[in-house]
């Protein structure tokens, strides 16, 4: 059940996240970002159990790792600062790109319910919900429809550009997290921090997401500019979930251990074709 045994030397681009185990508790997982190979697994995601394990390598092993890309976990940059003095800290693209989304819509849904629920308002905000979450560039602006929530044709632009005149700060909100998705994608690091500074009223949780943003201002821009994500490591926590949905869960953590180590070892080689044709 052991995936890394030597103490002596560590990959040089690593990533951090949990998933969830044995008992529904959080397990801490560790990624080598180049190889996507698991380098361990810990039975907690608290600080003490990564610190007390990382220390176990020396300061030479941990001073080869050059950057650590992690999501917005609280902790986790203390940690890898206190680890890797040579690691820069990186922060998940896609992790931001959630904060953003969910921090409007959360913001969405308050504004939505001080209308009343047959109001034209009330019904731009509810139904098509999903076209707020959209990249504005992909919302179709040339074909209407028929939508019978309000009994008219209106574009997808024209259904969110109606929906946000509900509100001043819905639409500041709503364009400030539009700007920053933009901004990610195309590796506009400048765009960012002007954003970061941006003094526009928006919503409460769009206000404590760009202050988290801030707190971690390094490993934001670190995570725009760098080729490093936490994709390769969700794609293994979605393969450890179909292990514990296959076995119906485990009571047993070492037993997780095994199974996760057992399908990371089952790659066959193709055989060479050894056939000849007879003629």
């Amino acid at each position: 059940s052991k995936f890394y045994d030597a103490f002596d030397h560590l990959p040089e681009h690593l990533a951090f996240d949990e998933f969830k185990g044995v008992g529904k508790k959080l397990h801490f997982i560790c990624l080598d970002g180049d190889t996507h190979k698991v380098v361990q697994i810990l039975r907690t995601r608290f600080k003490p159990d990564i610190l007390r394990y990382f220390y176990k390598f020396t300061p030479k092993a941990r001073a080869m790792v050059k950057t650590v890309t992690m999501d917005l976990n609280c902790y986790y940059p203390l940690v890898a600062r206190e680890l890797f003095p040579n690691a820069q800290i990186v922060i998940d693209r896609f992790h931001m790109v959630q904060m953003l989304t969910r921090s409007f819509n959360t913001f969405r849904v308050q504004i939505m319910k001080k209308f009343n629920k047959q109001s034209r308002e009330y019904k731009l905000l509810k139904s098509p919900w999903k076209l707020y979450l959209m990249k504005y560039g992909k919302l179709n602006k040339t074909t209407p429809y028929y939508d019978w929530h309000f009994k008219d044709c209106l574009t997808q632009e024209h259904v969110v550009l109606d929906g946000l005149d509900c509100d001043q700060t819905l639409e500041n909100t709503y364009w400030i997290m539009q700007d920053f998705m933009a901004a990610i994608q195309n590796k506009d690091e400048k765009k960012v921090i002007h954003l970061l500074h941006s003094k526009q009223a928006v919503g409460k949780q769009m206000h404590q997401t760009l202050l988290t943003f801030k707190r971690n201002y390094s490993g934001v821009l670190n995570g725009i500019a760098s080729t490093y994500s936490n994709g390769c490591l969700e794609g293994v926590n979605r393969k450890i979930k179909q292990i514990e949905r296959t076995a119906y869960g485990y009571r047993n953590f070492k037993h997780l251990l095994i199974r996760i180590r057992l399908e990371e070892n089952i790659v066959k080689e193709k055989e060479p074709n050894n056939y000849f044709l007879v003629t």
